[in-house]
């Protein structure tokens, strides 16, 4: 599971382009949006408006690119901008039903993204996911991100979820005239705070404009600027998330 402690880090942007680099290195994938509230894996991987297709063996997830599988309660939404407003009993039956009735077949791996936090969403997760692998956190590298950081390290513990590593977004911005870097939300959180909570660093992912670009458009970055520093650095996290993974 992909969680963070606040929002604002492009955690959904990395779950996607994680599944997106899974999937390019031959495994199948499958994608849970459990973001009750504020879905927005299907507006990232371009299935945003598609409903549930029904075969004789019951609902299956919407297929996106690479043959990515997903499921999202944005697919049974009536609108874009219909709310969501339900305690947390309601989200817990609703991610059980998602996990439970939907005909997911196989898959290697399946990301789930959740919400900034550690509320009821990653709650029912970790609970109704028997044998999850780990908890991926991202964050971006300012002094502010520490703390809430910590806390998503530190819930992920609790519920005896392992942590597979930090992810630092956001970590600089090379001007493509001058050559320069700057670092606009600081430098070196994700690493430091890797460091003190003893787990892995997965790396670091520079800001790039046209991230937020393909996101509008549905158009996964990674298959749109393949040979961008971010997404060869997406690649390398992901190499990095595999090895831990299929190591274990």
């Amino acid at each position: 599971m992909v969680i963070s402690g606040k929002g604002g880090v492009g955690k959904s942007f990395i779950t996607a382009n994680l599944a997106v680099a899974t999937a390019l290195m031959g495994r199948k994938v499958a994608v849970f949006d459990a973001d009750i509230h504020g879905p927005s894996i299907p507006k990232i991987l371009g299935v945003h408006g598609e409903r549930f297709p029904v075969t004789s063996s019951g609902i299956v997830p919407v297929l996106g690119p690479l043959n990515i599988k997903v499921v999202s309660i944005d697919f049974l939404l009536p609108g874009e901008d219909t709310p969501v407003i339900w305690r947390g009993p309601l989200k817990f039956a609703a991610i059980r039903d998602f996990l439970s009735k939907v005909e997911w077949g196989f898959a290697d791996y399946l990301y789930v993204d959740l919400p900034p936090g550690t509320g009821d969403e990653p709650l029912s997760v970790a609970q109704l996911v028997s044998g999850l692998s780990g908890a991926i956190v991202v964050t971006i590298p300012s002094e502010l991100s520490l703390l809430v950081v910590k806390k998503a390290v530190t819930f992920a513990r609790k519920v005896g979820v392992d942590v597979i590593g930090v992810i630092e977004n956001m970590s600089g911005f090379t001007c493509p005239n001058c050559g320069k870097t700057f670092f606009v939300f600081g430098k070196g959180a994700g690493e430091k705070i890797a460091k003190d909570m003893g787990v892995h660093f997965l790396g670091s992912i520079p800001i790039d404009p046209r991230i937020a670009e393909t996101c509008d458009r549905g158009e996964p970055f990674l298959i749109k600027y393949p040979e961008s520093p971010a997404a060869k650095a997406l690649m390398k996290i992901t190499e990095k998330v595999l090895e831990i993974v299929e190591s274990k």
